[in-house]
């Protein structure tokens, strides 16, 4: 598959889904920590849109499995590293502790960049500081 064929695929991926998480309200980072208030303000629309991102998943992972090849790419890339270790662990605590203090994840600040509004801006430009001195220090 031609080089831009590929980009056209994921641009329209991408459209497509920072069009699902501006339609779910999950652009507000107040909604977020609205869902981790579990003694307050409980808010439970990010469990129902995590939950249908989930189905979906699980869905494609079914049709990989009846696929010989994906449309847009020479092979599946399916992780096959199923150790659980401390860079995993540290990783995903530092992902809750930032997701949990800030209200956004890599996917939806860069989908809220569309907003205009700075903070989301300093949080996205911080994200990819921390990206590229973690490439920097691990040497990946």
């Amino acid at each position: 598959m031609s080089a831009p064929a590929r980009l056209v695929a994921a641009l329209g991926s991408g459209l497509i889904f920072g069009l699902g998480l501006s339609l779910s309200g999950m652009l507000d980072p107040a909604r977020v920590r609205g869902f981790l208030d579990v003694t307050g303000a409980w808010d439970p629309s990010l469990m129902f849109v995590l939950g249908g991102a989930v189905t979906i998943a699980a869905l494609g992972y079914q049709l990989v499995r009846r696929l010989p090849k994906p449309a847009f790419a020479p092979e599946f890339q399916i992780p096959t590293n199923r150790r659980i270790d401390g860079g995993l662990i540290g990783g995903s605590a530092l992902f809750g502790i930032g997701w949990g203090l800030s209200g956004f994840c890599p996917g939806p600040a860069v989908a809220a960049l569309s907003t205009g509004v700075l903070p989301v801006a300093v949080f996205v430009a911080t994200m990819l500081i921390g990206m590229t001195a973690y490439r920097l220090v691990s040497g990946s």
